[in-house]
């Protein structure tokens, strides 16, 4: 199990969006977004049966960084 950077605060990211250039908003991650209690469940278990079929093995987390400007919403894989 790897450490996120992003969710425990050691780096943040910085992407502009593609449509309107306005900075991207850190929403944290894809699968606290499931249900109530997802961000309560183990990551890696999660991880498992969120879809995306490599994060778990290459040791990523998905986030999901927001445009507070046009409402575009996109994943990123931080490197754990």
């Amino acid at each position: 199990m790897g450490v996120c950077p992003l969710c425990n605060g050691f780096q943040s990211v910085e992407q502009k969006c593609n449509s309107c250039g306005t900075v991207l908003v850190d929403a944290g991650r894809v699968m606290d977004f499931y249900d109530d209690y997802s961000p309560y469940m183990p990551i890696d278990l999660l991880k498992l049966e969120d879809g995306y079929p490599h994060d778990y093995k290459n040791e990523q987390c998905p986030h999901l960084l927001q445009c507070l400007q046009c409402g575009i919403a996109k994943v990123v894989f931080i490197q754990e």
